[in-house]
């Protein structure tokens, strides 16, 4: 179809709204994404929710395990992957969310195959926040038939957020945070690992990885 890349926008834009109309949706709503962001904007409103949150259930290495449900937490790293992946329902998927630094922890997208070879469950693999407002949708409103690896980490060098008082890296974790208190809420089983040293974390991560199979 010919026409200029603004107007395939509105022609393409205007499609979806008018599909929403015909299917009986409405397709400016995203409850998915709302309660999200709710949950984020709520710990960074109260600081003290977000610092109980930060407390680690055990300490293995350079990583710190929080462990929601699906797994105790506690014991090898090895040995807790292997328990919270044992808990993906048949026809189910592992979902692997990492909010780190696309090109610094680069090497974090490696888990997704990796996790995927060793344990024959269906895997996935997102940059967050901003798979939140894609696939982030489908986790928390489509079928309750995943679990959720959560990748946190410190960050060296950090930026205050203007006219806030709070840093992006602080946002950062909240939107890790919040998202993850939405799946608990809705029966999702969230392990998250946060990385005090990244580089030293993200190969502790891979070796336990390589170390466990289904």
């Amino acid at each position: 179809m010919d026409g200029p890349l603004g107007a395939q926008f509105l022609l393409w834009e205007s499609a979806v709204a008018i599909a929403g109309r015909l299917l009986g949706i409405n397709p400016f709503d995203q409850p998915d994404v709302e309660a999200a962001k709710k949950a984020a904007r709520s710990l960074l409103d109260e600081p003290d929710a977000s610092g109980a949150a930060a407390t680690p259930s055990t300490v293995t290495g350079t990583v710190e395990v929080h462990a929601s449900t699906g797994t105790s937490g506690d014991g090898l790293l090895a040995d807790i992957l292997r328990e919270f992946v044992a808990t993906v329902p048949a026809g189910g998927y592992l979902s692997v969310q990492a909010y780190l630094d696309r090109l610094d922890d680069a090497s974090a997208s490696l888990l997704r195959s990796e996790l995927a070879r060793r344990t024959d469950v269906q895997t996935t693999f997102g940059w967050g926040p901003r798979f939140l407002h894609s696939t982030g949708q489908y986790h928390k409103g489509g079928h309750q038939n995943g679990v959720f690896l959560q990748i946190t980490g410190e960050s060296e060098e950090d930026l205050p957020v203007p006219d806030r008082p709070y840093s992006l890296g602080t946002l950062q974790l909240a939107q890790a945070l919040g998202d993850g208190q939405v799946l608990v809420d809705r029966g999702r089983p969230v392990l998250r690992l946060h990385l005090t040293d990244r580089a030293a974390g993200l190969a502790e991560v891979m070796r336990a990885v390589q170390e466990i199979t289904r």
